[in-house]
């Protein structure tokens, strides 16, 4: 990436870290667009779609084997693809022609090139894979255009930024869907599938998180995450990435249907691995060397519920411990817990002894098992990463566009998972005073349907 475009992808960091300190000063009254009700997205289907077709932002470490997968699913073409970094740009088109025997058109150049893509009349749909600061207007552009925006996670940095995907999304009746893949994984599926039904109980608690040394990413500035990711650590306090760990557990609770986040309360460690890393690792002479590291090392934040359930969700990129999601739900009944799998359960179970985790989860799959992953099952093969959940994501994603039917997580869900980006940040900022999360659906979560199995 040349320097040019480091200065703007740096400007662009900078820009959104800005938004916690002046969003938080500044409380606005949201209300549902003339006609509809709060939550109007939760029901909402665009026309069906013989064909979908597809523009990508962003062909690098995730777009790449994103735009791969989809190339190869029915009913898909891939119009456009969009990078400032030619290399990977080509790369994808490659990719892509190859799987499909037709070139997409490439757009490049500078950073806002990809509003040139998005004028096309010929898409109907628009990926983002891009660095977060970009994610929110990027994703508003492409509403504003006439085009479904689905967006990598956080689905915004900024609560204002969230208000506004949210707002835009039902003015124009276009779905905005932040890409969640964890909700999609083998594992989150089955236990939403005993959840639903009710073999755990009344839900009282649930764990979430995001455990995954990614110091390394300070060696590789020149092209991929660590060209941007990093330096949200010198910016930034708090929960730098929620969603992978929560948007599970609230799934499993319901949230945003029946029950929503009431408030959050965050603190956080010193920040030591990173300049730890920094000092030993990089040369002489490197400037991360001498940067000055914000975000702890692990940050945990605690979520109460309008019902009055608790959700403990953590970070920690900087610690050299196995990778964890903790996925863990307790209910009146039993409990499930990630990282390895592990169950309990009074009634129902496999195990005759309930004072003790039974690790024999295969039983439970054989039994359990989600219809949606049971009827991809032999497909899932075709995703080389993330052990197929990211095909079914978009496998089920599809089928709604081209079927006519709501998308699992509207754009409220990836409002409210993504919020504690910012709150967590002013939390720990302010001695651990709570902070209200926003009620995105407007009190349309009293009536919307139950979460349910998708198949």
């Amino acid at each position: 990436m040349s320097d040019v475009t480091r200065r703007g992808v740096l400007g662009g960091i900078g820009a959104a870290a800005a938004g916690p300190a002046m969003a938080g000063a500044s409380r606005h009254h949201h209300t549902a667009p003339h006609g509809q009700t709060g939550g109007a997205m939760f029901t909402h289907a665009a026309p069906p779609m013989a064909r979908v077709r597809c523009a990508i932002i962003g062909a690098g470490e995730r777009g790449t084997p994103m735009a791969q997968l989809l190339a190869e699913l029915d009913g898909v073409e891939i119009v456009a693809v969009c990078d400032i970094d030619e290399f990977v740009l080509d790369r994808t088109l490659k990719n892509v022609t190859t799987l499909t025997g037709k070139t997409p058109a490439r757009y490049t150049g500078d950073i806002h090139a990809y509003r040139h893509m998005l004028d096309r009349p010929d898409v109907d749909v628009v990926f983002v894979f891009t660095p977060w600061q970009w994610h929110a207007p990027m994703a508003l552009d492409a509403l504003n255009r006439g085009k479904h925006a689905f967006v990598e996670v956080p689905i915004a940095t900024r609560i204002e930024d969230m208000w506004a995907l949210v707002e835009t999304s039902e003015r124009t009746g276009l779905h905005c869907m932040m890409l969640e893949n964890c909700c999609y994984g083998r594992e989150e599926l089955m236990v939403l599938n005993m959840v639903r039904q009710n073999l755990f109980g009344e839900l009282l608690h649930g764990e979430a998180a995001y455990l995954h040394e990614l110091k390394q990413q300070l060696s590789r500035r020149q092209r991929g995450e660590g060209v941007w990711r990093p330096f949200w650590q010198t910016r930034q306090r708090g929960n730098l990435y929620p969603t992978h760990g929560l948007g599970p557990v609230a799934q499993y609770m319901n949230i945003n249907r029946g029950d929503r986040f009431d408030y959050a309360v965050s603190m956080d460690s010193p920040a030591l691995g990173m300049a730890k890393y920094a000092r030993e690792k990089l040369p002489e002479g490197d400037p991360a060397r001498g940067w000055n590291f914000l975000t702890g090392d692990i940050s945990s934040s605690l979520i109460k519920t309008v019902k009055g359930r608790t959700i403990l969700v953590q970070h920690d990129i900087d610690s050299p411990r196995p990778y964890s999601r903790h996925n863990y739900i307790l209910g009146t009944n039993g409990a499930f817990g990630g990282y390895p799998p592990r169950i309990a359960l009074d009634a129902g179970g496999l195990s005759t002894d309930h004072h003790k985790w039974d690790n024999a989860v295969d039983g439970y799959y054989a039994k359990y098992e989600h219809p949606l992953w049971a009827k991809l099952a032999n497909q899932t093969s075709r995703d080389g990463s993330h052990g197929g959940m990211d095909f079914v994501m978009l496998w089920r994603l599809i089928y709604c566009l081209r079927n006519g039917l709501p998308v699992d997580q509207p754009v409220y869900d990836g409002a409210a998972w993504s919020a504690l980006f910012e709150l967590s940040d002013r939390s720990v900022r302010n001695r651990s005073a709570p902070q209200d999360f926003p009620d995105f659906t407007r009190g349309g979560w009293r009536h919307a349907a139950s979460y349910g199995i998708r198949a």
